[in-house]
């Protein structure tokens, strides 16, 4: 539990301090009966590509592979994306869809550069594709230490403070903490939603007694855009010409680190208002597929070069 209460303590922090993002309780009152109306579901329940067809054993191996490549930073000029035969597909469903075909022609991921380059190939260059490279040569290394399959390795594992520490401790290409104001920070981003991912698997293929409840939440750029859009978060007028102008943001920089502390304060707060019906999660996951709707995305998000979210 450790872990957990340095995250609950870290937004809580930020946000008592913060001089560029302040939070709209008002508005999120209105998404909180939005919420309380709705069906929850877990982010992967669409099931794109079939990834939920196959075995648990595969599922869990294939997600491990996603993590650590895929969930982070897609943003660019041009954006970068991929022709399909289901159409154009950008951000994390077009990496899904390329991982997800090798993997199940060929589940073994030690490549080389090139190979890899070429099986991350679409039109614009995908951000920190090195930095992607360089994480899956470690997921490798780490795999073939340990001599067994990431399923195997985590197939008892089956509540969220165990998997997270053990993820945190084992894999580096997770660690995600900060500096803020002279305090140390967390946020463990990726490793909260593989976290996340593996026990929705469990749970959903019918494994007892899983538990995920203690997660706090996903501080990336998409979840606070949703917020911003629907205006439980504001921003200061420096802030707000940045964003808008889609002047980057420079990583670990105080309006970066405000932007995601706020994003943990609001799933908190609904959480809360819910009377805790939801897991954080959840929250997180519903709040994240409202921003899959492009047209009510009218603002944009904030631009970092980051390899934590």
């Amino acid at each position: 539990m450790e872990l957990f209460n340095k995250l609950n303590s870290s937004y809580k922090y930020v946000c008592k301090n913060a001089e560029y993002v302040k939070i709209n309780y008002t508005k999120i009152e209105e998404m909180v009966a939005k919420i309380d109306s709705s069906f929850l579901k877990f982010w992967l329940l669409d099931n794109p590509f079939g990834l939920l067809d196959m075995d648990i054993e595969s599922i869990i191996n294939f997600l491990l592979i996603y993590h650590t490549i895929g969930d982070y930073c897609f943003w660019g000029d041009p954006k970068w994306k991929v022709i399909t035969s289901d159409g154009v597909l950008d951000g994390s469903y077009a990496i899904m869809y390329l991982v997800i075909k090798r993997f199940k022609q060929n589940d073994n991921f030690a490549m080389s550069y090139l190979e890899f380059a070429e099986l991350l190939k679409g039109e614009g260059e995908i951000p920190l594709i090195r930095n992607r490279y360089d994480n899956l040569v470690l997921m490798n290394e780490f795999l073939q230490k340990e001599g067994k399959s990431f399923y195997e390795l985590v197939k008892d594992m089956n509540s969220d403070t165990e998997l997270l520490d053990y993820l945190v401790k084992n894999l580096s290409y997770f660690e995600d903490e900060t500096i803020y104001k002279g305090e140390r920070v967390y946020f463990y981003k990726r490793a909260q939603l593989l976290t996340s991912d593996i026990l929705h698997v469990k749970k959903i293929k019918g494994i007892p007694n899983i538990d995920y409840s203690h997660l706090v939440g996903c501080a990336d750029y998409k979840i606070p855009q949703v917020m911003r859009c629907y205006g439980m978060i504001e921003f200061s007028s420096s802030l707000e010409a940045k964003v808008d102008q889609k002047i980057e943001l420079e990583e670990n920089s105080p309006e970066e680190i405000e932007i995601r502390a706020a994003t943990l304060a609001v799933i908190d707060y609904i959480y809360e208002k819910t009377d805790r019906k939801f897991v954080k999660m959840d929250i997180n996951d519903f709040i994240w597929l409202l921003g899959q709707d492009k047209e009510k995305m009218i603002k944009p998000y904030h631009r970092t070069l980051t390899s934590h979210y």
